[in-house]
């Protein structure tokens, strides 16, 4: 039996109304997809709180968090990945890529140009028809 991963990732939007994409590195699962930063949610944490740590492990920012954009699982390979994404803002720092190959913030409507993975899409296609 495959493992439930539960996992939550940021919509984070700046200024200029550009979404932060995240690639994945060589040595990383599913490597050389775009993805949304964020990561596993901890035994004993909220959503929020998961989502808040991991964006401070991952890029060095603090962020606010604001209403969830899609929740979606996807059956990959190895393993099954709840997704949750949330809309969220950086409150202080600059996302700096620690754990993902490059950063890079894209606007709204040219996120379908990216290989997303697969359990990212459906925030990706929200996101597009809301824009």
């Amino acid at each position: 039996m495959k493992k439930l991963v539960h996992v939550v990732a940021a919509v984070i939007k700046n200024e200029n109304g550009e979404i932060l994409c995240a690639l994945r590195g060589p040595e990383m699962e599913l490597p050389n997809y775009w993805e949304f930063p964020g990561g596993k949610i901890e035994k004993g944490e909220s959503k929020v709180e998961a989502l808040e740590r991991e964006i401070l492990e991952e890029l060095g920012c603090q962020i606010e968090v604001f209403e969830g954009v899609d929740d979606t699982t996807y059956e990959y390979q190895k393993v099954i990945v709840r997704l949750e994404t949330f809309k969220a803002k950086i409150v202080k720092g600059i996302p700096r890529a620690s754990e993902h190959a490059e950063l890079k913030w894209v606007p709204t409507i040219r996120l379908p140009e990216l290989h997303w993975a697969p359990a990212d899409i459906p925030t990706v296609r929200r996101l597009v028809n809301n824009a």
